[in-house]
């Protein structure tokens, strides 16, 4: 009933040792709270918060619009309705170094599992889109430096995105994401990795877990779980998948409801009422409520 019974500190820890199991951490994008706890309910490891879903949520596009404060709040919401760690897109930092250091604290505050920061410049585009730039290495070691200097909780886990692929190529993705590391990363989003010999060969030159992130209509092949922990791969992300899924179906129970003036066909493609009900544990609150109005305090 209302949130998660397992602390941020306890989810942080959870993450860490999955990922020093060497076992795969598959992290499906929440694109609300609810779909969380459905990510949580269908067996997966981890959450993911995708920024271009909290983007396209307040119907925008990914290109750096959204503030600290609307991602911490969001993400916060999705991370506290889920007994998963949930990892947050936290995009360039929201400014220099020390806004870096500040949006750490503030997502660690939130009840965040970890965070990744990227090297693009400002205003920053989706990394599958042509025409990114990215930050000097010096830059993109400071935002990381910031970052880990700025952690209060050692298992709060800093990943390094890098979308230098795509610009300089595999040479310098590899180079870039071990500097990255060197400054404090705990873990490597490579963006936009043309197949599975590169995430092999990323994964084989670094000394820290890689993310792969399989989003749909990208740069990247869309390999399976088992394709990626073949590779070497530690974490997976879906980021943008439900969502998809989501406006997909709506937009055609929209065109349905134009047509037919009725959803009497859709019916079957709803989730029903009970499962609903079930999901968000409505009967724990009638009983909770009942207790409640039910108490009467013993007279001595």
């Amino acid at each position: 009933m209302l949130y998660s019974t397992t602390t941020a500190a306890q989810k942080r820890q959870q993450l860490r040792e999955r990922l020093a199991s060497g076992e795969l951490v598959r992290m499906p994008g929440a694109f609300n709270p609810l779909s969380a706890r459905l990510i949580a309910r269908k067996g997966f490891e981890g959450v993911y918060i995708s920024g271009a879903v909290i983007s396209a949520d307040l119907g925008l596009p990914d290109i750096g619009l959204t503030t600290l404060t609307e991602v911490a709040q969001r993400a916060g919401q999705i991370a506290r309705m889920t007994e998963l760690p949930a990892l947050v897109d936290a995009d360039t930092g929201f400014g220099e170094p020390m806004n870096v250091a500040r949006t750490l604290q503030t997502l660690e505050d939130a009840g965040l599992a970890g965070m990744h920061i990227e090297d693009q410049v400002n205003p920053k585009r989706c990394g599958h889109l042509d025409g990114k730039a990215v930050v000097d290495t010096d830059t993109a070691v400071k935002r990381i430096r910031a970052a880990a200097d700025a952690r209060r909780d050692e298992n709060f886990l800093i990943m390094a995105r890098t979308d230098i692929r795509a610009v300089d190529g595999l040479d310098a993705a590899i180079d870039r994401a071990r500097a990255l590391v060197d400054a404090g990363a705990d873990a490597v989003f490579p963006e936009a990795m043309r197949d599975l010999s590169e995430f092999e060969a990323m994964a084989s030159a670094l000394d820290a877990p890689v993310l792969a992130n399989m989003t749909e209509f990208g740069k990247s092949e869309l390999f399976s779980a088992d394709q990626l922990r073949s590779a070497g791969v530690r974490m997976v992300i879906w980021p943008v998948s439900l969502l998809r899924m989501a406006m997909g179906a709506a937009e055609r129970a929209l065109d349905t409801l134009t047509t037919d003036g009725h959803l009497t066909s859709q019916l079957d493609a709803m989730q029903h009422r009970a499962d609903l009900y079930d999901l968000v544990d409505y009967e724990q609150y009638g009983h909770f409520d009942q207790n409640v109005y039910t108490f009467t305090v013993t007279k001595s």
